[in-house]
């Protein structure tokens, strides 16, 4: 009877697992170290109405991918990425908003001997409350120390643990009686499935903005070299063209050739004043806030002058 109720229990899952794959067509491949039954059954909920957590062993997830291969040859990609303490979190709807919800339901956690540190572990310096009878406990792990009322006082901030490195059984016995957890843990995103392509979670980091400027720069490139080696392209065209233009410009200007936007420009030369008037209406307009901005002053008459003015003469005089 046992043997039938696991046998239609795998049934179920592997039924679930192909109806996942099928109903949602992006999902996130996330790693549950150090994620207990409580913490897991808190994600679900945060999730419920935007994606569907589903664990299971790695051997009955491969088995259930390869056998749905034969609908989704594109599944294929996500069977290198099946090791470890691993499941999926299936959704429909925005990979960032969902991805910001797993990543912000974490709990705090002590370290444990012989865990991989997340992050760096830096303990500040403090006064620790501990009695002078510890000191030979800071001094096995070469952290300075001074007697400060009775208390073991730590002088400078020390970096315990590196982010990578394993927790060694004197660093954790310390931040335990330091009471200091320095780990939080929850759903670790490590790969993102979308429409038959997997790829890192750092480029759901990426903006519109910054898709726009990374094209605009590519695009000046391009006009850059094209203009350089004499091969037209779409984005060297527009300033070839503005170039030709302004060659033309010169060529009537010095000579008799003459045509519609050439004239504008060689009455310019005629009259330079009406080139500076055009230009000193809008530079009269500009400056005008600016003066009733500025706080009046008083005049005040030097008695004497100074040996800097210019005795009544301008520099054209």
């Amino acid at each position: 009877m046992g043997r039938e109720d696991k046998a239609t229990w795998k049934a179920n899952y592997f039924t679930k697992l192909v109806q996942y794959m099928e109903e949602y067509p992006k999902c996130f491949i996330v790693g549950a170290d150090n994620v207990g039954s409580k913490q897991m059954q808190q994600i679900r909920i945060g999730l419920r109405g935007t994606a569907v957590v589903l664990m299971g062993k790695n051997t009955m997830m491969r088995k259930a991918i390869k056998g749905h291969l034969e609908k989704n040859p594109a599944l294929e990609k996500v069977m290198p990425y099946i090791r470890g303490n691993v499941g999926f979190v299936f959704t429909g709807g925005d990979l960032g908003e969902v991805r910001e919800k797993l990543l912000s339901n974490k709990v705090r956690a002590p370290a444990k001997p012989g865990a991989l540190a997340p992050s760096d572990v830096i303990i500040p310096a403090q006064n620790t409350g501990l009695g002078p009878e510890k000191t030979s406990f800071f001094q096995a792990l070469a952290i300075a120390t001074k007697i400060s009322k009775g208390t073991i006082e730590i002088i400078n901030d020390v970096h315990i643990v590196k982010e990578g490195e394993r927790v060694g059984a004197s660093e954790a016995t310390l931040l335990n009686m330091l009471n200091i957890s320095p780990f939080s843990y929850g759903l670790n995103v490590q790969q993102v499935y979308e429409n038959g392509t997997i790829f890192d979670p750092k480029i759901l980091d990426i903006k519109p903005e910054d898709l726009r400027a990374k094209f605009l720069a590519g695009a000046r490139n391009v006009a850059a070299v094209s203009l350089q080696i004499g091969y037209p392209t779409v984005a060297s065209v527009p300033h070839s063209i503005i170039n030709g233009f302004k060659k033309l410009l010169a060529v009537a200007a010095a000579t008799d050739v003459s045509f519609k936007e050439a004239e504008t420009v060689k009455e310019f030369l005629k009259d330079p004043s009406k080139f500076a008037a055009a230009v000193a209406v809008p530079a009269a307009a500009a400056a005008s806030p600016a003066k009733k901005d500025e706080p009046k002053k008083k005049q005040e008459e030097p008695d004497e002058p100074s040996e800097d003015e210019d005795m009544g003469f301008g520099l054209f005089d």
